[in-house]
C-alpha cells in the first residue's frame, strides 16, 4: 500500500483497535492523541525521523516495541501509522484550510462539547521533540496561540491554571482555541523549517539493520532501504 493513500474507515478503525489493546501500554497513543503528536512533527520546527518518534506512540519503556503477534503484524501497524502521518502532511500541502484536529465530541448537559485534551497532549509531546525551536516562539507574536495547547496537553500546570480546565464547557472552549491557532502555527513554521539534515547526522545513531526503517514502509531497513542492489 502506497504512503499516499488515505487510511479507509476499515483501516482507521483497525489501527484504533490496536492502540487500545493490551499489546501497548497503558501510556499508549490513542487515535485523537496520536493525530495531534503527527500534526506537531507535520508543522514543527524540522522533520523528525520515524525511528526518534514512534516509541513514544506505543507508551512503553524507550526503545520498547509492542509485542506483535507476528513481524508482519508489526508491519502493518507501523505502515498505517505512517500513512496516518501522511494525511496530514498532505492536507497542510494541498488544503491547509481544511485541517482539522481529530477530537472527541460528547454530551453534557445536553449540549455537545468538544473534548480537545488528548488531541492537545499527543500535540505537546510533538513539540518536546525540538523543544528548543518550538521555544523561540515564545518570544514571537504568535506565543498566546500555544497556550490553550498547553493549558489542556501538558502534564502539570499550575494550581491556578487547573481552575481554567475543571470542566467540559472550558475545555470546549480551548479546544476551538487551539483549532483556530493550528494554521497560524502552521504558516509560521512554514517559512522557517529547517530540514534537519544535520540534526539527524551528528545527534541521531545510524540506523540498524534490525532497526524500522525511516521511510516509513513498515519493513525493517536490512528488508527495505537497507538491501543490497541487485547488478543485472
Amino acid at each position: 500500500m502506497h504512503l499516499d493513500q488515505p487510511l479507509s474507515d476499515k483501516e482507521f478503525d483497525e489501527l484504533d483497535n490496536f492502540l487500545m489493546s493490551d499489546i501497548v501500554g497503558d501510556e499508549g497513543m490513542t487515535m485523537d492523541a496520536l493525530h495531534g503528536y503527527l500534526t506537531a512533527i507535520v508543522i514543527g520546527p524540522e522533520p523528525v525521523p520515524l525511528s526518534e518518534w514512534l516509541s513514544n506512540v506505543w507508551g512503553l519503556d524507550a526503545q520498547e516495541e509492542p509485542k506483535f503477534n507476528s513481524e508482519k503484524q508489526g508491519e502493518r501497524i507501523i505502515n498505517l501509522i505512517a500513512r496516518f502521518m501522511n494525511e496530514v502532511a498532505i492536507t497542510f500541502e494541498v488544503a491547509p484550510k481544511e485541517f482539522e484536529p481529530l477530537f472527541c465530541v460528547h454530551e453534557w448537559n445536553g449540549k455537545e462539547v468538544i473534548d480537545g485534551e488528548a488531541w492537545a497532549w499527543g500535540f505537546w509531546e510533538g513539540m518536546k521533540l525540538r523543544q528548543a525551536g518550538w521555544d523561540t516562539l515564545y518570544d514571537s507574536p504568535l506565543a498566546p496561540l500555544l497556550r490553550p495547547i498547553y493549558l489542556l496537553g501538558a502534564d502539570e500546570i499550575t494550581e491556578e491554571e487547573t481552575l481554567l480546565v475543571d470542566d467540559p464547557v472550558k475545555c470546549h472552549k480551548l479546544a476551538i482555541e487551539v483549532e483556530a491557532a493550528i494554521p497560524h502555527l502552521h504558516q509560521y513554521w512554514l517559512t522557517r523549517r529547517t530540514s534537519g539534515v544535520t540534526t539527524i547526522r551528528h545527534e541521531t545513531p545510524k540506523q540498524g539493520r534490525n532497526d524500522i526503517c525511516n521511510c516509513g514502509s513498515g519493513k525493517k531497513f536490512k528488508k527495505c532501504c537497507g538491501t543490497e542492489p541487485t547488478l543485472h
